[in-house]
Order: C-alpha cells, then structure tokens, then sequence
C-alpha cells in the first residue's frame, strides 16, 4: 500500500508532464479500447452463431442415395438406387448407438400447391416420422407436432409454417382442425410451427407443409422410396460411429461397392459443428493476439516516456539516494508511476469500450440480428486488469532500473 503523500508525488510527476503523459497513455487506451471491443464483437458473433443452431440436433447425420461410381456384383458404374422402407428396421436392429431415426420425403412447390378457399401459395410439402422433430425441433404455435397414430392410420392431417398460417388464415385465427388442399389433395391441420434454429434442411420450416411419413407415400403414390434419412446418436456416442454403420449397412442392402464414396451422400453435423468451434476459438486467438500486441506497443511507449522522465529527474533522484533513499524506494517510485499510469488509461478503455458495446447492443436487440449482445465478461474485465497491472510493471522496469544505477554524486553535479 502506498502513503498519501507517495500518491501525491506519483499524481504530480503524472500532471507535470501533462502532455507526453497523455499521448503515451493514449497508446494503452486505444490497445485496451480494441481489445474490449473485438472480444465483444466476437462474443457476440459466437452468441449469433449459437442461436442459429438452437434447437437444431448437433448429433446427428443425414443420408440420400447418389448414382454408384463403382461396378459391383455385376451392376455397371452410375446405377440409380433408392433408400427404402426396409431399410429402416435393418437401421434400427443393427445399429445399437443409434438414438433417433425418421425417413423424410420432399415435394417441392409446383405453382400455388397449398390452397384455402381464395388464398393460396408455393410451398414445400414434407413426409417424416414424429422423431424428426426432435433432430430439427420446432415451437408449436397452435396444435401438435405428428404422432405415432398418424403413421400407423396414415391419417390425412398436417402441420404448416407459420408464414402459411400467415397467408392462408386471418390474423391471430387458430386454424387447427380446419381443411386445407396440399396438391390438390385435403389435410386436417393439427398444428402451426416456428423453426427454434437458423439451421434447416430441405426448407424453412415457416414456408413448409409437414406431413405424416406413411400417408404421403400412400397419397401422392410414391411406393416406398424415401428421399432422406436423418439420424441421431445416443449421449456419449460420436456421430462418426453411427454414419459409418449405417453407410455399411445401406451398401450392403443395395449391393454397393464397400469403397464407393459417392453412392450415398451423407452429411455429420457434428463435424459441422466442430468446424464452427475451431473457427470461433481461431477467432478469439486471434483478437487476442491483436490485442496484446497493441497494449504491449502502448507498453513501450509508457517505457519510453518513464525513461525521458527518469533522465529528466537525475538530480532529483540524487538528491533523494544521498538522503537515504534505498534503491528499493527509488524502484518503487518509478514503477508506482509507471503501473498508475498504465492502469488509468486502460480502466478508461475499458469503460469506453463497454459503453459502446452497451450502446450497439440495445440497437441490435431492435430487430432479428445475426449479431447477437455484444459484451465482455467480468472475469475478462479482471483478467485485463491483471494484465494492465502487470505491462505497467514491465513498462517501468528498465527505467527503474536506470534510476537505480544514478550515482548520487554525479548526479548531484550533473546540469
């Protein structure tokens, strides 16, 4: 702890050399202003990146059939194959890691497909299991979600985005149970959905028309081909370990060569996902570095002018070791200088920087952002106190171990 009349001193030496004192302490806030402010940016980059993959299972892989690259047990290259019913209890029997399965079909919007009465628009029309919604999760609105009876009855209902209820039903009307014609064919509607991710596959889940699996491919005739396939693993199990068994089992149902890459496409989102981790922390590494580099260059700047000011005030340090002055109270004067001065101007862009950051989030809570509350948190804050303290103390080293070496004598005799 210091005395009052040591934080005297230290403010006065500060205020006497007013305006180098500034400009140097200039460097230091304007490295710790960028800091604060590009770690902000980037908390709320992951903070947007976040949000759009709420919702969205991060263990799961999808799968569809391609044209085979390969000959195999007598079937030329390019052969066309499909993924079928039969498939899926295979799947199911075989594959212990697996957690969630469900086939899903697609009928894109031919024209204005999804009509009520006068009103009607071009949408897309999905067939899945009930367990797809919990691989892409939706919020009900209005309704359910289908259920495990609508597969087995292959009742004729459906659930429709949001934006259809929008154009097909008037404001706030709930439209559950009410009669709608998706390619020209009638459904019940049970439920309206919103998507809960910015992730989605196939479409949007506000502009699509879900349908029960089973009665799709009886009622638009489809036999038993399925599209897509979407599945998940069990807690503690890599993704990896669930596409591989399937893709072999699915090669092996179709008679596909082993080694054929191509004939199933096949995507791990958990892969994905971890694309996206390395690249945030990338990220972060490098706002860091550019930080720090900046806060060092202020550093030696506070440095130098500790230097200037060491040589400025020879004599005077002379005069105090002649007195008595230990070196320890001299070393201790320069570096009390040194860090006040290197604290003050980082704690100034520290405060700057989070009102700024105060500032741009309430504008981006205004509307549907991607960026998403951008801030800093208050172990950062410490932390880059901790870190002002310890470059300030650097920063004074070298002048305090000038001061140190002055000789009371010739310093005493030096003009």
């Amino acid at each position: 702890m210091f005395d009052k009349d040591r934080w005297q001193e230290i403010w006065i030496t500060i205020t006497h050399n007013k305006s180098r004192s500034v400009l140097t302490a200039f460097g230091v806030f304007w490295g710790m202003l960028m800091l604060v402010l590009m770690v902000g940016a980037g908390n709320a980059l992951e903070e947007g990146m976040t949000s759009q993959i709420e919702g969205f299972a991060t263990n799961s892989c999808f799968f569809e059939s391609n044209r085979t690259t390969l000959p195999y047990k007598g079937f030329r290259k390019g052969r066309r194959w499909n993924i079928i019913n039969s498939d899926l209890p295979v799947i199911r029997e075989k594959v212990t890691e697996m957690q969630y399965l469900s086939p899903v079909l697609f009928v894109r919007g031919d024209g204005n497909n999804v009509v009520r009465g006068e009103k009607n628009g071009s949408y897309l029309v999905k067939g899945c299991y009930p367990e797809y919604d919990l691989i892409e999760k939706s919020k009900l609105l209005y309704g359910r979600y289908v259920n495990d009876i609508d597969i087995v009855e292959k009742r004729k209902v459906c659930v429709i985005g949001e934006r259809i209820h929008e154009v097909l039903f008037q404001k706030g009307e709930d439209p559950t149970g009410k009669q709608i014609r998706v390619n020209g064919i009638y459904f019940k509607v049970i439920g309206v959905a919103r998507s809960t991710s910015g992730v989605s596959i196939g479409g949007q889940t506000a502009e699509t028309v879900v349908l029960p699996f089973s009665t799709m491919q009886q009622a638009f005739n489809m036999g038993n081909i399925i599209h897509f396939m979407a599945a998940t693993a069990n807690d503690g199990v890599p993704v990896k370990v669930v596409q591989d068994k399937i893709l072999e089992i699915l090669k092996q149902q179709h008679q596909i060569a082993p080694d054929d890459k191509e004939a199933v496409w096949t995507m791990n989102i958990e892969e994905q996902f971890k694309m996206f981790n390395y690249l945030g922390i990338g990220i972060a590494s490098l706002i860091w570095l550019v930080g720090l580099g900046t806060l060092i260059a202020g550093a030696i700047g506070v440095s130098n002018i500790m230097l200037v000011t060491v040589r400025e005030r020879t004599k005077e340090i002379g005069i105090r070791r002649a007195m008595g002055a230990t070196p320890r109270d001299i070393i201790g004067q320069i570096l009390s200088e040194s860090v006040v001065l290197t604290v003050l101007a980082g704690l100034t862009g520290i405060v700057v920087g989070v009102g700024i950051l105060r500032a741009t989030g309430i504008v981006l809570s205004q509307g549907d952002q991607f960026f998403k509350d951008p801030q800093i948190s208050f172990t950062m804050a410490v932390g880059s106190l901790i870190i002002l303290i310890v470059i300030g103390t650097f920063a004074g080293y070298i002048p305090a171990q000038r001061a140190m070496l002055i000789k009371p004598v010739e310093a005493i005799s030096e003009e």
